[in-house]
């Protein structure tokens, strides 16, 4: 009968339809685990060169060191806002004092290199 052929026809677009679906999601769970294999990654590479430019800061501080500080300050804090220095905060020599300063207690100084907000503001001092 006419009833049966439509209730099968739909019966069996009903089964390819779930097939297709079931097929897409494999297709996608696939690809998340690619995606997640690829971020993780990409993180283990971003950790190896956070390690290497570490290295590196720490071989170039040691180049142009030219007087002790004068007064001795713990190597892995900041010497104004005692920041850890760590994996992403880099250690800066004021030019002037030779104090080891964090990035946001320093002041790029153009070609001289950088200096601790202190030294800055006593070589410009703000108009009252």
């Amino acid at each position: 009968s006419r009833a049966q052929q439509d209730g099968e026809r739909w019966a069996s677009a009903l089964q390819r339809a779930q097939r297709e679906a079931l097929e897409r999601e494999a297709t996608r769970g696939a690809e998340q685990a690619r995606q997640q294999e690829l971020i993780r990654d990409m993180k283990a590479r971003l950790l190896e060169l956070l390690r290497e430019k570490d290295a590196l800061w720490q071989k170039t501080e040691g180049i142009d060191t030219p007087m002790p500080s004068p007064s001795p300050h713990d190597a892995g804090l900041c010497a104004r806002c005692h920041k850890d220095f760590r994996l992403l905060s880099r250690r800066y020599n004021c030019r002037l004092c030779q104090s080891k300063v964090c990035h946001a207690c320093s002041v790029d100084v153009g070609k001289q290199g950088r200096c601790c907000l202190f030294c800055y503001q006593q070589r410009h001092p703000q108009p009252t």
